[in-house]
């Protein structure tokens, strides 16, 4: 669509901006993993409102910029971290207005700043992990609130700190490993109370010392990888009894990138050797077997339609003469049902498909064709619906788009053009339906736009605009008929 022609469908289809907002038509409302996709769900046909992003405060003034961190959609406002060159890197919330963005706690007073990373939201509170200087890192949550945001638990009482990784969402809760100085790295749950954060099973008795943990949820289980004297990976349905080991390999072996695909879980094992092999579990140790093996490290996992789509190369395995390169593949969970989708570059090379994403009942992904560079490709999971979507960079260079994410009726992603530099765009999911924002960082120079990320009535992103350095931006978006007419 021509941008004179998508000006004209905007001004058309936004009118009427303005006026408080039900509550219902705030994406997170409620209580509840259910709650909030309902909610989420109800803002799928929300479409920008316009082209052009503002910039929402200059949170460090000057060309250092306070870098924001982590955007995550909280129950009313965005969350994130930023350095505001005061207080250090801290945890702070925006409702996409400049007076609506502040900080929310300064948990650590002086500029080395708490650190807060890792932000997780189960139903209306967004978990995290910082240290105050005194706890170490430990766990905390916040509601978008200042007065709601506090540490959960000192899980290992002093400055060391029980540093809490792999935040995972399972049945409504916290799931995370964490060492309180005792039982070593663990298996933790928490409903965000202290007295409901504890222990869940000591994976590793005999005080035997685990790490290289992996968490992932899939159907009515939560599997967790772990690495002592050998590798294993178990699963649980989250009671005292529940736990069931699965695999259980020599330490030289490796398991990883878990990715769900409704019920089931797929995952990469490699037994420290070139080849490596694709697996698939049910949650039974009769179900849980290899599909088969790949020369290439399967990359970009990703579910689509009920199957597994992934990148790598097919080799001269099982009788298969030719060697494909990195192209896209899928897999059933059966070995006759794992295949290759389409070669997009025949040879050796491949086309290295990446970042796989689904939005709007397609598949999409950049990959270079070796002629046209790395561009955006879209899928329906069929060789012949499996076609080069844009060409934005013309030549062998390509545009290689970047951060593909879908929210709403649009796909975003930057891109990185002759004449304009890595700038954000949007994409309707059709055939050229590809618009440019309004470039942030004018000329060849680069905004470079972080991770797309809605909450509220705001698509917001990071971006560089070679003035302020990397602040926060957002893109206005609303219900259909809500916009108001753009500026003259």
């Amino acid at each position: 669509m021509s941008r004179i022609l998508a000006s004209a469908v905007a001004v058309v289809a936004f009118a009427g901006c303005g006026g408080a907002v039900p509550d219902e038509e705030i994406a997170g409302r409620g209580t509840g993993e259910a709650a909030v996709e309902q909610a989420e769900a109800r803002t799928d046909s929300w479409a920008p409102c316009g082209f052009t992003a503002k910039r929402v405060k200059d949170i460090y003034p000057g060309p250092p910029g306070s870098s924001p961190e982590g955007l995550i959609h909280a129950d009313d406002v965005l969350v994130f971290s930023g350095d505001d060159g005061t207080h250090g890197r801290e945890p702070w919330s925006s409702s996409g207005e400049g007076h609506g963005t502040r900080l929310l706690k300064d948990l650590r007073a002086g500029t080395a700043g708490s650190d807060p990373t890792l932000f997780t939201r189960v139903g209306d509170t967004v978990f995290f992990v910082a240290d105050d200087g005194t706890s170490g890192r430990e766990l905390w949550k916040t509601d978008g609130t200042p007065s709601g945001t506090r540490r959960v638990k000192d899980i290992q009482p002093g400055a060391i700190g029980s540093d809490p990784r792999n935040l995972t969402v399972f049945k409504g809760r916290l799931y995370f490993t964490a060492d309180d100085g005792v039982h070593g790295r663990e298996l933790w749950r928490s409903d965000g109370t202290s007295g409901g954060t504890r222990l869940v099973h000591n994976l590793t008795p005999d005080a035997l010392t685990a790490s290289g943990y992996e968490l992932a949820v899939a159907g009515d289980f939560l599997y967790i990888k772990y690495i002592t004297f050998r590798v294993i990976l178990v699963r649980t349905d989250g009671t005292a009894d529940g736990f069931v080991q699965l695999l259980n390999f020599v330490r030289d072996n490796s398991i990883r990138t878990l990715t769900a695909v409704g019920d089931r879980l797929f995952f990469i094992h490699n037994n420290d050797e070139p080849e490596w092999s694709l697996y698939v579990t049910d949650g039974s140790p009769a179900g849980t077997r290899r599909l088969r093996f790949f020369p290439d490290d399967p990359h970009d996992l990703a579910a689509f339609h009920g199957q597994l789509y992934f990148a790598s190369g097919r080799g001269t395995l099982f009788d298969e003469p030719d060697y494909a390169g990195d192209e896209l593949w899928r897999s059933d969970g059966t070995v006759s049902g794992t295949v290759l989708v389409k070669d997009l570059r025949p040879g050796v090379e491949g086309s290295v498909p990446r970042g796989l994403t689904v939005f709007k009942d397609f598949l999409f992904f950049t990959a270079d064709d070796g002629v046209h560079g790395r561009e955006l490709w879209r899928s329906d999971g069929t060789e012949s619906g499996t076609l080069l979507l844009e060409d934005f960079e013309l030549g062998p260079v390509g545009s290689s788009p970047e951060g593909l994410v879908g929210h709403g009726t649009r796909l975003f992603f930057s891109a990185d053009t002759t004449g304009r530099g890595r700038e954000p765009w949007m994409h309707d999911g059709g055939i050229d339906g590809a618009t440019p924002l309004d470039e942030i960082a004018p000329g060849p120079a680069s905004s470079s736009p972080g991770i797309f990320v809605r909450s509220g009535w705001d698509l917001f992103f990071a971006a560089d605009d070679g003035v302020t350095g990397r602040e926060l931006w957002a893109l206005p978006f609303r219900p259909p008929g809500r916009c108001g007419p753009p500026a003259l």
